[in-house]
């Protein structure tokens, strides 16, 4: 079993590094501009290929992000060596995302320039300056794997905006594929991370500070949007119901599982195993609430216009992502889930064909009333069937 104890073993790290550090938050703000200008990007091409399109962006950015958290995770995040890599990789990603916007237009080789660069050149650092010979290890494979996405990610520079998307969508899936692999290099075998013991606290509230930022983000979206109209009636109500979508959607994720992540991971017997599901339900509800950002957008500037397909499919489907990522989280929490995500998931399906009569604030009003009745079930199943922790207890596929 992980424990608190067991963090002050990670390898290249002098102490268990149990909270975040003042410049990892500080990383964190440059995600709340990201995740703006992704929606920027969304409301400008409201298209399958945009929705396409801001969906390999947006992997990106959390690629960086997240091995950002896994590293200061293992590293001691007050150390100055440490601290210099955060710093450039947020400059990096504060490029990238002010590339987001054009990202397969006039500014690719910023976006993909940028990504490649901060990749290598971080774990590069991490060879040199990183700890014990485990650590160069790891960075050694990380490193290699990063040299091969970097191929697709520079090859999309000199291509036309058709190729670079598959260019590119290449790319983040041979990032993703080797994260999910452990990074298995030829002569070296894979890393081991998840047979390594983390410190749990940290990284749980890496992954609730990044999901707050997302919905501060919707906050913040719906405040600007509705301030050159004033408080005209429809609109005060769609900044009202885009209001209660947010609350929710924050209710239905810290009621318990987000709430008993920390101790899930530590009562493990693959605590990074379980850390890692965890990131990737984050991941899911994360895109979920940049989703549901974009259609508070609409239905403020539009809430009594036509109900388009794309419209719906935004201000339900937001929604419907982040279900599914906290069935997700679920799952890593107590190795089950809640009847409420699915049921949730497919009231929300079965409303995309229904709406499409009804001005976009009913359509968010009952996306909202889906969202209500999931936060009811929870509060009251849990009262009534208190559940036990029972994470995964192991790596798919180790005996």
């Amino acid at each position: 079993m992980a424990t608190r104890g067991a963090a002050a073993e990670l390898p290249g790290s002098r102490k268990p590094p149990q909270r975040a550090g003042f410049v990892e938050l500080l990383f964190d703000v440059v995600l709340v501009f990201a995740l703006t200008r992704l929606s920027d990007r969304l409301v400008e091409q409201l298209t399958w290929h945009g929705f396409y399109s801001a969906m390999v962006l947006a992997l990106a950015i959390w690629w960086l992000w997240y091995r950002m958290a896994w590293t200061t995770n293992r590293y001691d995040p007050t150390r100055p060596m440490i601290q210099v890599m955060v710093i450039v990789t947020m400059l990096g990603a504060l490029l990238m995302a002010a590339a987001l916007p054009r990202a397969f237009e006039a500014y690719a080789a910023v976006f993909a320039g940028v990504y490649v660069a901060v990749q290598v050149s971080r774990h590069l650092w991490l060879v040199l300056f990183g700890g014990d010979g485990y650590a160069r290890g790891v960075s050694i494979r990380i490193v290699f794997w990063a040299c091969i996405s970097a191929v697709p990610w520079l090859i999309g520079i000199f291509v036309a905006d058709g190729p670079r998307l598959a260019w590119w969508t290449v790319a983040v899936l041979v990032d993703y594929a080797a994260g999910l692999l452990d990074f298995p290099t030829p002569w070296l075998g894979r890393a081991g991370l998840r047979r390594q013991p983390i410190a749990e606290e940290h990284l749980t509230e890496r992954y609730r500070q990044v999901l707050i930022i997302a919905f501060g983000e919707t906050i913040l979206t719906s405040g600007i949007q509705i301030s050159p109209y004033g408080f005209q009636r429809e609109r005060t109500a769609a900044l009202l119901v885009a209001f209660l979508i947010t609350v929710l959607l924050w209710q239905i994720y810290y009621y318990r599982a987000g709430e008993l992540l920390p101790a899930a991971i530590a009562s493990s017997r693959a605590p990074a195993y379980v850390g890692e599901l965890a990131s990737y339900a984050h991941l899911i509800m994360v895109i979920g609430v940049a989703v549901s950002a974009v259609g508070d957008r609409l239905i403020i500037t539009e809430p009594v216009g036509e109900a388009t397909s794309s419209r719906i499919m935004v201000i339900l489907g937001g929604p419907a992502l982040f279900l599914g990522g906290r069935a997700m989280l679920d799952y890593a929490a107590f190795s089950r889930v809640s009847w409420s995500r699915p049921i949730g998931l497919v009231l929300l399906v079965v409303l995309v064909p229904a709406v499409h009569v009804l001005p976009p604030l009913l359509v968010a009003l009952a996306a909202a009333l889906v969202l209500a009745g999931v936060a009811i079930a929870n509060v009251i199943s849990w009262r009534l069937y208190p559940r036990a922790m029972a994470p995964p207890s192991d790596v798919p596929g180790r005996r």
